[in-house]
C-alpha cells in the first residue's frame, strides 16, 4: 500500500504523487488511490488493489545513477520491423513493461534511427517520433524525481555523467 505523499510510477502516465485514498462512488466498497500526475494535468482514480495498470515506487537516486552508468554499454540499434503495426506493438510492449531499462533502450533506439534518417536526408517516421517522445518523457520524468532535478536538466545530467565515465 502506498501512503499519501508517496511518489510512484503509474503505467504510461509516469510519475504521480499519491494524494490519498478515496472512493469516487460512495456506494463502492473498493478503495482507490487519488493520484496527481507530476508532468500531466488531471487527477487519476485507480484501484488500490487489483488494478490493471502497474504501479511501483519511483527508483532511488542510486538506481538512477546505475541506470545512467549503463548507457555506454547499451547497444542501441534502430528498430526495424516489417510493418508499422509490428513496430507499434514492439514500442508499446516496451512502454507498458514499466521497466526503465526498456525505456532507455527504446529511447536510444529511436535516437539511433533518427541519426540514420538524418544521414540519408530523411525524416524520422511518425510512429518512431511518437513512441520515442513518450519513452523519453517517462524515463526523464522518473530520473528527474529520483535525482531531485528538473526534467529539463536530465539530458545535461546524463551527458555529463556519461562523459565523466569516459575520463
Amino acid at each position: 500500500m502506498f501512503q499519501s505523499g508517496d511518489l510512484i510510477v503509474y503505467g504510461a502516465t509516469g510519475v504521480c504523487r499519491v494524494k490519498g485514498m478515496a472512493a469516487p462512488d460512495p456506494r463502492s466498497k473498493r478503495q482507490f488511490y487519488l493520484l496527481d500526475p507530476l508532468y500531466q494535468d488531471g487527477v487519476i482514480y485507480t484501484p488500490a488493489e487489483g488494478g490493471k495498470v502497474p504501479m511501483r515506487p519511483v527508483m532511488s537516486a542510486r538506481d538512477a545513477m546505475e541506470l545512467i552508468d549503463l548507457i555506454p554499454s547499451v547497444h542501441a540499434e534502430a528498430c526495424r520491423e516489417r510493418t508499422l503495426q509490428l513496430l507499434t506493438q514492439r514500442y508499446q510492449t516496451a512502454l507498458q513493461s514499466g521497466d526503465c531499462r526498456n525505456l532507455l533502450k527504446l529511447t536510444m533506439s529511436v535516437h539511433a534511427k533518427r541519426r540514420q534518417a538524418e544521414e540519408q536526408n530523411h525524416r524520422l517516421g511518425m510512429v518512431d517520433e511518437k513512441y520515442g517522445k513518450q519513452a523519453e518523457r517517462l524515463l526523464y520524468g522518473e530520473l528527474a524525481v529520483a535525482l531531485d532535478i528538473s526534467i529539463e536538466e536530465v539530458p545535461q545530467y546524463i551527458a555529463s555523467r556519461v562523459e565523466q565515465q569516459k575520463s
